[in-house]
């Protein structure tokens, strides 16, 4: 006969079994959407071939190519790589290569293309992101972490409240920070940043079939809510964050009559780039484990 104390502990013990099984299980889910994590030395492998990966700026359709400006640096003075190393090209265009060291100089390297890599390790579905992007390094952190969640498109948006539009050296540096991503986390192709596009012209010019939502309590209007069916049957989806004031009375009703769905994100206030990771994860995770 077990007493008290021996019956706590068998209880326990099933209960930390039950608690083990449920993480294996959403374990599970994650890596049968493609969702990778890099949590400790365990994942050494995963995290070299994640770092020893080149972005080329043209179409690899040779057997040799250059690298040169900021990757033949990070090639040569970050990663010290040597001749005879391997690692792995990509251009953007949705290839990746294995490819060998021949040469390497203090601004350029050359390589040869061993092998054309069939992997994917994009979305099912088209996702854009519409944004009035916030200001400095919150800026960046919120484009390093949508290229990581696989949104094909940014479009940064003109609102009545926006603080910040990036043209000229701004989009540049944009740019570079979506490369040092897609080098990070396995995407072969690029988001792309598109040009400020004013909210109206975003709003008006989207594929009719295609899902789109606003973040926006919703109070008064719960009649436009976001249906979680919609989200399984859309071709593509168009997801819209506003500026840290939000979108005003007028620029909602717009969206309304332009045929959008809102979606509330809970009682309390988001940063900008709170509010797109965590509506950009769960239509990513929500498309990956339902379809």
């Amino acid at each position: 006969m077990l007493d008290g104390r021996n019956l706590r502990l068998r209880k326990h013990s099933r209960q930390a079994s039950a608690v083990a099984l449920r993480v294996v299980r959403l374990a599970d889910l994650f890596l049968g959407c493609g969702i990778h994590t890099i949590s400790g030395p365990a994942d050494s492998r995963v995290l070299h071939d994640m770092t020893a990966r080149y972005f080329v700026d043209h179409e690899i359709g040779r057997s040799h190519v250059s690298l040169e400006g900021p990757e033949a640096h990070h090639l040569a003075h970050v990663m010290r790589a040597k001749v005879g190393d391997e690692v792995t090209l990509f251009d953007g265009t949705g290839a990746e290569f294995l490819a060998r060291i021949q040469h390497v100089g203090r601004s350029q390297a050359r390589l040869e293309v061993l092998v054309r890599r069939p992997i994917d390790r994009e979305l099912a579905f088209q996702l854009t992101l519409g944004v009035a992007l916030p200001r400095g390094d919150r800026q960046r952190w919120l484009v390093e972490k949508a290229t990581e969640l696989g949104v094909g498109e940014l479009v940064p948006l003109l609102t009545a409240r926006t603080t910040t539009r990036p043209e000229g050296g701004a989009r540049a540096r944009l740019e570079r920070t979506v490369i040092e991503a897609s080098k990070q986390c396995g995407r072969k192709r690029l988001m792309r940043i598109g040009a400020p596009c004013e909210l109206a012209s975003y709003l008006r010019n989207t594929p009719p079939d295609a899902l789109r939502v606003i973040a926006h309590p919703l109070q008064a209007v719960a009649e436009r809510a976001a249906r979680p069916g919609d989200l399984l049957r859309a071709p593509s989806v168009y997801v819209t964050v506003g500026p840290e004031g939000g979108f005003t009375d007028g620029e909602i009703e717009l969206a309304i009559g332009h045929g959008w769905q809102l979606v509330d994100l809970g009682p309390r206030v988001l940063r900008v780039e709170t509010a797109v990771l965590a509506l950009g994860s769960v239509i990513v995770l929500g498309r990956c484990l339902f379809e």
